[in-house]
């Protein structure tokens, strides 16, 4: 037995903010933790292609406007509480992470140190530019 509910996500809880999960809908790998407000979530609902809330540019950020990379909505999901979302998507492109890797989540905590357990697949200086700072 189904159940169907009319309330979305509970944008009142963050502040206008929700944490947005992107994962890869084909093998699950956790690709990225971003924000939503309500305009990006209904952005991505209306257009199929992930939205995401930039807190650092202070804006509506579509996933792969300068990379490329998109991410294609298979599935949205609400927690329990309706204060974070899962996307399951299909990245279309080579990865998630500016810093050129599939999956933010490249770095491994370890009682050494971090780690890099990630395969960069891309060069950020030449999608992105140079740094600014480097």
């Amino acid at each position: 037995m189904s159940e169907t509910s009319d309330s979305g996500p509970d944008f009142a809880k963050g502040g206008g903010l929700l944490p947005a999960i992107a994962q890869d809908a084909a093998d699950g790998t956790v690709l990225m933790m971003a924000y939503m407000n309500a305009e990006a979530y209904a952005e991505t609902l209306a257009t199929g292609r992930a939205v995401y809330f930039s807190r650092s540019r202070n804006r509506l950020w579509r996933k792969g406007e300068e990379s490329g990379n998109v991410q294609e909505i298979e599935g949205v999901y609400l927690d329990c509480d309706r204060d974070t979302i899962l996307l399951r998507v299909r990245q279309i492109g080579r990865a998630a992470c500016h810093e050129g890797y599939q999956s933010c989540f490249f770095r491994q905590v370890t009682p050494e140190g971090l780690k890099i357990v990630g395969r960069r697949v891309f060069d950020p200086n030449e999608v992105y530019g140079k740094p600014k700072n480097g």
